[in-house]
């Protein structure tokens, strides 16, 4: 039987990790519900930042943190993918061009703003103003720092989202993931779909050949950290697997469900979300078709003893 850690932890500060030349990662501990990363690159003449922050207390802060490496401003702001971890702060970058695919600005607009009841902790998101990209693409487009090129590019199926896109810089073997990949966090695919993610894990990220990467929650790691997320998606699904032949639903799969080495993720509450999205990949349909997200959250809940979800933005 599984079982949620309660525990408040006391967060350690944000940081900013070099991850290459004029390449840093903003890294927010502890990396869990609405706590993500984010980066920026360094030009001669201004900044390109890979994602916003959730609140507007850690979205300026991530902008003070900008300042302490570069006098230089933030010229272009890339959403990799519409959740608000990553959007909700896109307003207070006055002087970008926000960029976006076009699912994306859709998704913001669609999200509309943030909200904590009745799914997770309280939260003080400060005076949100939404802020979808204005500059959108549909496979892909090139921005650049000097001569430093970043290829942003939509992954071409659902996956974490139905929006999600890479930011990979070739010349530095460096890959900002956006949700793709969680490092320590467990991942979340009920508005995208499992499959999907094995396969752009599979056919599309592994073949970059990346030797750092930069995850959209946890530590950067190294290329690695795709087999590990690999793998718990196909324990999901199995489990689905197993628990639709049993009879069961998917939030009574995760209560019979024995997580193994996954029990230390954080937000394991999470495998029931990503139940509900590998049972309706079981009965066939499109990728990534909708399933009912507010059914599944409040699954979530009651998997995480009846309490609202710790979020400690």
């Amino acid at each position: 039987m599984s079982t949620v850690n309660h525990d408040v932890p006391t967060l350690a500060p944000p940081r900013v990790e070099e991850v290459g030349e004029d390449v840093f990662a903003y890294i927010q501990p502890d990396g869990g519900w609405w706590i993500n990363n984010t980066g920026f690159l360094v030009g001669g003449r201004g900044v390109i930042s890979v994602d916003a922050c959730s609140t507007v207390r850690r979205t300026r802060a991530y902008l003070d943190a900008i300042a302490t490496v570069t006098p230089q401003p933030v010229r272009t702001l890339i959403n990799t993918h519409h959740h608000g971890d990553h959007t909700f702060g896109n307003h207070l970058f006055d002087r970008a061009t926000i960029v976006g695919h076009e699912a994306t600005r859709a998704g913001v607009l669609a999200w509309g703003e943030p909200k904590s009841a009745p799914y997770w902790t309280d939260v003080d998101w400060g005076d949100v103003v939404v802020e979808p990209p204005f500059l959108t693409y549909t496979d892909s487009v090139t921005v650049w720092a000097d001569e430093l090129r970043a290829d942003v590019r939509h992954v071409g199926l659902p996956a974490h989202t139905t929006n999600d896109s890479i930011v990979w810089l070739p010349e530095r073997k460096v890959l900002f993931s956006g949700d793709l990949l969680f490092n320590g966090g467990t991942p979340f695919l009920v508005q995208g779909s499992v499959a999907g993610a094995i396969r752009v894990l599979e056919e599309v990220v592994a073949p970059l050949g990346a030797t750092t990467i930069v995850p959209g929650h946890g530590a950067v790691s190294g290329p690695g950290l795709v087999d590990d997320v690999l793998g718990y998606l196909r324990f999901v699904q199995k489990a689905a697997r197993d628990g639709r032949a049993a009879g069961l639903t998917p939030l009574e799969t995760a209560r019979e469900l024995d997580l193994g080495q996954y029990a230390g993720l954080l937000d394991s509450e999470r495998i029931v979300g990503n139940l509900y999205r590998a049972y309706a990949e079981l009965e066939g349909g499109p990728l990534g078709r909708p399933v009912d997200v507010g059914a599944a959250l409040t699954d979530m809940v009651a998997f995480n003893g009846g309490r609202p979800l710790t979020c400690l933005a």
